[in-house]
């Protein structure tokens, strides 16, 4: 990619800050393999690297084509499919979800108790679309000791080969919810439903859906739920931190499940893309919509998805359940499929009013509005909570603003 500092309004030598932070502290110390990143403003690529090695079995380079799992990253390009089909009348925010999966429509609440003594009550609203974008749905990643959570294990409830989307809802109409939907938000499967609502309303499998309404008009060539065989070599490995601070192999390349095409589409965490690629979203995103002659959402769709809808216009602080999240919660809201900074103050982060996500093997992106600006990292360590590399990434680009 070219890049010009200046002309997107940076500091060319504040901004090169970047190379050394992530160099030292990160790459040549092996807390990580290696990593990726951009940052654009009005249009222009100002700064972008490749750094370290993508593959540290096979002494391989991390290089400008390098494929990523992005996790997490996932959700907003979900999120985003099932709003183009609100855009064309197919539900309204407030439409319980039970419309489309009939079988949610006698979900109970948890009230106390556990296994076959545990006891439910019918809950004061029903699930809604605006819950599922938003992660207020009652539903959790059954991965905690709470009754619940016991019971989506109990169930199978897993996003596995052999699995589906349907197969996945009719086995979640089973299990109660943890609280009444909107009352709380809690990081959850509930983008996984997503996808789901997008393959019964649209009638197309969410791969298909996603390739034809979103990667192919963005040019997003590389982006999919598999690494094709011919691109396999391009594919990072994936590591994780042992508790001595070094880096033990989790995903080879050559023996990845992501080289087989899933029977279950995750739209909570199942792709697999490049840089470039997600630039692309991230600009599509900064544009309000369309990048390049191609409209995938409308501006004021996308100003509905980036506005808070926590009930009452507070704060993760005041709402969120459980710590697993890929957000900090002092100061930030939650729209439909993004995550947003409320206030500087509060999240003690520079940025108020942009937009973002990150994935479990610490990849990240925002878009901010307001600084014309759009920002992707990617690497390959789980968990993504090891290292703040969104909080010390802001830092860095937004002091090198200077326009």
């Amino acid at each position: 990619m070219e890049t010009s500092a200046r002309q997107a309004g940076f500091d060319e030598g504040r901004l090169g800050r970047i190379t050394e932070h992530l160099e030292r502290h990160y790459v040549d110390p092996g807390k990580i393999a290696g990593c990726q990143a951009v940052v654009a403003r009005h249009g222009h690529v100002a700064w972008h690297a490749s750094l370290g090695s993508r593959d540290l079995e096979r002494g391989l380079p991390l290089t400008d084509d390098t494929i990523f799992r992005i996790y997490s990253m996932t959700k907003p390009i979900t999120s985003v499919a099932l709003m183009q089909l609100y855009e064309r009348g197919m539900f309204q925010l407030n439409d319980p979800v039970h419309r489309v999966i009939p079988a949610w429509r006698d979900q109970e609440v948890y009230v106390a108790g556990e296994g076959e003594r545990i006891e439910t009550r019918p809950p004061e609203t029903p699930m809604t679309f605006r819950h599922v974008l938003g992660h207020t749905a009652g539903l959790s990643y059954g991965a905690t000791n709470h009754p619940v959570d016991k019971v989506y294990r109990a169930l199978g409830v897993h996003r596995e080969q052999g699995e589906t989307l349907q197969t996945f809802v009719d086995k979640l109409a089973d299990v109660p919810l943890q609280y009444t939907p909107g009352e709380r938000w809690m990081y959850s499967y509930a983008t996984d439903v997503c996808g789901h609502l997008v393959e019964a309303l649209s009638g197309m499998p969410l791969d298909r859906y996603f390739a034809e309404h979103i990667f192919e008009p963005l040019g997003m060539t590389d982006t999919a739920f598999s690494v094709a065989s011919g691109k396999v070599d391009r594919l990072a490995a994936n590591y994780e931190r042992r508790p001595d601070k070094s880096l033990k192999l989790l995903d080879d390349p050559q023996a990845s499940p992501y080289r087989v095409h899933p029977t279950f589409f995750s739209g909570g965490g199942g792709l697999t893309g490049t840089t470039a690629d997600y630039l692309r979203f991230c600009e599509m995103l900064r544009r309000g919509g369309e990048l390049d002659g191609e409209r995938i959402l409308g501006p004021r769709t996308l100003q509905l998805m980036t506005r808070n809808h926590l009930a009452g216009g507070r704060d993760l602080t005041q709402m969120a359940e459980g710590a697993f999240s890929e957000t900090a919660y002092e100061g930030v809201g939650f729209g439909l499929g993004f995550a947003m900074t409320l206030s500087e103050v509060g999240a003690g982060t520079l940025g108020a009013g942009d937009f973002y996500w990150g994935g479990a093997a610490s990849t990240i992106f925002w878009v901010d509005p307001v600084e014309d600006l759009s920002a992707v990292f990617m690497t390959q360590l789980m968990p993504s909570a090891t290292f703040n590399f969104r909080g010390q990434l802001k830092n860095i680009i937004y002091s090198a603003i200077v326009d």
